[in-house]
């Protein structure tokens, strides 16, 4: 069997994922998404690492292709259902629901929205884009006056006026979040992303640092429970704190940056992640969503 990772622009992850393949002894390449297609074949396994686009209007180029390649027999993790659930912030929000997994309140804002559709708010709410990565185009606003300037800034942008945007309820920021990653349905890895002084988010790429952490029962059954409700065979699962200390899931990543920071009991998370999707938990079909394959 070969194990091929598809993603596009050598990302950083597919590498250490095609060299942890080939250290535990797998046939293990990353490939773009039209490469995959054309040297994969049935027996062979497919672990989809597409993105959002950099112009944040959708999943990248390739989810077709993963369609194109399950119907040719060829088993696919993290298939075009899964990316897209994961990726549409909105999608992601109605299958957390659907489940019923604690999520902060989400709507969606339209580019015709107005500050009238949005006068019964409570604030302070955060506006982030319907396919958002790294915290890019994320806003706090804390009252209508600045929703409805923020409303006109957005309009300026091509995804806004295509895609338009989430608006969801501010749980107060705790200066921290909890990132578990879940592979083939078991906990693999995690850290606590930890926001600079004067920053409320904590992704890394706006200075946010990570922490090794070991993460507790009640934190991995909600992570493993909330990449289920997806369909995603391999997801980063963000969990923040309330202020009644109960944990919210704020995001479902489809395509995770992680390093080896992320690894547990001194294993190496790339290879945990490979051995845990060769060798998944079993799981009760009463309590998962179709998966296809």
């Amino acid at each position: 069997m070969r194990l091929f990772v598809v993603a596009w622009r050598e990302a950083p992850v597919a590498l250490a994922l095609e060299a942890a393949g080939r250290r535990i002894g797998l046939t293990t390449d990353a490939l773009s998404p039209s490469e995959a297609a054309r040297q994969a074949v049935p027996g062979d396994l497919v672990l989809s690492y597409l993105d959002v686009r950099p112009s944040l209007d959708g999943p990248e180029p390739g989810v077709a292709v993963l369609r194109g390649l399950r119907s040719r027999g060829i088993t696919v993790l993290n298939g075009p259902e899964a990316i897209l659930a994961c990726h549409d912030k909105l999608v992601t929000a109605l299958r957390l629901g659907r489940a019923g997994l604690p999520h902060p309140e989400t709507a969606y804002l339209s580019a015709a929205s107005s500050r009238r559709d949005v006068s019964r708010l409570r604030f302070p709410v955060v506006i982030k884009p319907r396919f958002g990565r790294r915290g890019e185009h994320v806003f706090r606003c804390d009252g209508a006056d600045a929703l409805g300037a923020l409303l006109g800034r957005l309009r300026k942008h091509a995804w806004f006026r295509r895609q338009g945007a989430l608006i969801q309820e501010l749980v107060p920021p705790a200066g921290h979040d909890l990132r578990i990653l879940v592979a083939g349905g078991r906990v693999v890895g995690a850290v606590r992303r930890v926001a600079p002084p004067g920053e409320w988010r904590t992704n890394v790429s706006l200075g946010a640092v990570r922490r090794p952490v070991r993460p507790q029962p009640g934190e991995c059954e909600l992570a493993v429970a909330a990449a289920r409700a997806v369909g995603a065979d391999l997801a980063g699962i963000d969990l923040i704190p309330r202020p009644d200390g109960r944990l919210a899931v704020l995001e479902v990543n489809g395509a995770p940056e992680f390093t080896a920071a992320y690894s547990l009991d001194d294993r190496d998370v790339f290879e945990a992640v490979l051995v845990a999707l060769l060798l998944p938990e079993p799981v009760d079909p009463a309590l998962a969503p179709a998966r296809a394959r």
